[in-house]
């Protein structure tokens, strides 16, 4: 076989490979989607759940199945940041980069438009019920059930100095929960960490990780960490007559706070662990004896 033909095979065998793990991706942000803005769907619509850290454990076990079920074939990222910090730290391909965010937007917007399938007469009965109009000053309250705002419009009602969050404030609280939960996947998945929990324990930990950042984070922006989590079910919210207050939001934050937020996070997460990791022989821990 020539060299164009070998190179032919090899890009062939690349491209085959690319979609399986798009597909995975394609899956796995549907499960991590469905999951997790399902339980916050019962949570406003019905009262389903009795607090934050239920809707919270959902979220958790969510994340947890989607890599389960789809870590072999993709390493299920299933996060456009943490695409991003992959490239960045862990040497993932960065010509991979774009077709994993769009699969995993894809699986996002799929799994809102089979909720809102399924919870449209809720929605429109609870909407009926609370005089919100769709698409006007206030509807972010059912809005919330596909794209994220801050502060949780679920909560203002009860929890009055809500209303003290900020665009600043907000976008911090994105980011500090994007880095901590990019610095434990680094930390669980690195070979080299000789504190890390077996493999096949490493989803848990990381699922309960967004659980324990949402029990903190949510009542202040949402506690998104992904943005095709956020970006995904905003679009069908916005074809769904949300309008403007799907896209771009209220105060036009979407991006800032939900986008580019969780970026700098995951980015920031990722530099930490590295800066943090440690190098063979370099330094020692309790259970060693150090030398003088």
């Amino acid at each position: 076989m020539s060299s164009k033909g070998v190179e032919r095979t090899v890009a062939q065998r690349h491209m085959k490979a690319l979609l399986q793990q798009c597909l995975a991706e394609i899956v796995g942000t549907f499960i991590l989607v469905f999951f997790g803005v399902g339980v916050v769907h019962t949570a406003v619509l019905t009262g389903a759940q009795a607090g934050l850290w239920q809707v919270a454990v959902v979220w958790g076990i969510g994340i947890a199945v989607a890599i389960y079920a789809t870590a072999a074939t993709s390493g299920a990222h299933l996060n456009p940041a943490v695409t991003i910090a992959l490239a960045t730290f862990r040497n993932f391909p960065w010509r991979n980069v774009m077709p994993y965010i769009l699969a995993q937007l894809i699986g996002a917007t799929i799994a809102g438009a089979v909720l809102y399938a399924i919870f449209a007469g809720p929605i429109t009965a609870f909407e009926v019920t609370k005089h919100i109009t769709r698409g006007a000053p206030g509807s972010e309250l059912t809005g919330m059930l596909y794209g994220e705002y801050f502060p949780n419009q679920a909560m203002l009602a009860t929890t009055p100095a809500l209303t003290a969050v900020t665009l600043q404030l907000a976008m911090l609280a994105e980011a500090v929960g994007t880095a901590f939960l990019v610095f434990v996947i680094f930390a669980v998945t690195d070979e080299h960490n000789e504190s890390r929990p077996p493999s096949y324990l490493a989803p848990v930990f990381i699922g309960f990780t967004v659980s324990c950042m949402i029990s903190i984070l949510a009542p202040i922006s949402q506690a998104g960490f992904n943005p095709a989590r956020d970006f995904g079910p905003r679009i069908i919210a916005w074809l769904a007559g949300w309008g403007s207050i799907a896209i771009p939001g209220p105060h036009g934050e979407f991006f800032t706070v939900y986008i580019l937020s969780p970026v700098i996070g995951a980015l920031a997460g990722g530099l930490l662990y590295k800066l943090l990791q440690r190098q063979p022989a370099a330094v020692c821990t309790l259970a060693e004896a150090c030398d003088e």
